[in-house]
């Protein structure tokens, strides 16, 4: 008892520490329909271990409840689009916090990434950003090979993308690039490291809702983002293989003792990849052509 009387003593004045020290974090959500989603995010936030944040929620015309639910959470909304990058930068715009945290819809935090995010970049003012880890959960047949590909990312620098910023950092860099879609997460840290700008690591999870994932439905995002990530391949070249290649990242095969033991769910990770990387390539010739046409 005397000892969980310490951990508990601590544990307040950590938070304590973070309310009274730091300024506030922002949490920047964008949204588009989203209504099915968007309260297990907020409900997460809202259950965060550390209270010292403000919700900003930057939606694109959605035609569903997804603002009206938003603002049942205390949410600041705002409407804004059509891409998600300039949603997010938006929401930036409005941030009262000095740091602030991008998010989906489609997540949901673990109960003390907010305190852990404050704690580790608080402790290394270095810092210009943090990856936060991602799991996937879904349901139905495709969602179980989703989940399988997820584990591979994780501490993979690679694939991972920090959310959380400093915001004058952020801003220093001009945030997400706008004429980028998609590829616009790796853009900006990519920016920052060749600026000799540090970008750190949390041990608690964000949860990614893969839903009833259907591999379909992703090739066709698959293919509008490869058709606008020109501006991405042209600034950073040598991320085709890398992060273009979407059949055989590398990562797959620093783990190849993964895919060993889980045969069945290669097999099914590697068809959805194959779908996607169809539609991908065909994203990149539509706008190949397109550009053609109009020269």
């Amino acid at each position: 008892m005397q000892r969980f009387g310490h951990y508990h003593r601590d544990y307040t004045l950590l938070c304590y520490y973070l309310t009274r020290k730091m300024k506030t974090i922002s949490l920047i959500v964008t949204t588009k329909n989203e209504e099915e989603v968007v309260g297990d995010l907020l409900r997460s936030i809202k259950n965060q271990s550390c209270k010292n944040f403000e919700i900003i929620l930057v939606d694109n015309n959605s035609t569903d409840r997804t603002t009206q639910i938003a603002k049942t959470f205390d949410a600041r909304v705002f409407e804004k689009g059509p891409e998600r990058s300039i949603q997010r930068n938006w929401g930036v715009e409005k941030a009262k916090g000095e740091y602030v945290l991008i998010l989906d819809a489609d997540m949901v935090l673990t109960k003390d990434v907010l305190k852990d995010c404050a704690q580790k970049i608080g402790k290394d003012k270095t810092l210009g950003g943090l990856v936060i880890p991602e799991v996937s959960f879904g349901e139905g047949f495709w969602s179980k090979f989703k989940i399988f590909e997820r584990e591979f990312y994780l501490e993979d620098e690679t694939i991972e993308a920090p959310r959380f910023f400093n915001k004058a950092v952020f801003k220093k860099f001009g945030g997400y690039d706008e004429e980028i879609t998609g590829p616009e997460d790796w853009d900006l840290p990519l920016r920052m490291k060749k600026a000799g700008i540090k970008i750190g690591r949390i041990k608690s999870v964000i949860r990614h809702n893969e839903g009833r994932f259907s591999p379909f439905k992703s090739a066709r995002k698959k293919f509008y983002y490869a058709s606008h990530a020109g501006v991405f391949l042209k600034r950073h070249p040598e991320q085709i293989f890398v992060k273009g290649n979407l059949m055989f990242r590398p990562v797959f095969f620093k783990k190849w003792k993964k895919m060993a033991g889980s045969p069945i769910l290669t097999i099914g990770m590697f068809t959805v990849k194959l779908i996607e990387a169809v539609s991908a390539m065909s994203g990149v010739v539509y706008s190949f052509c397109l550009k053609r046409r109009k020269l």
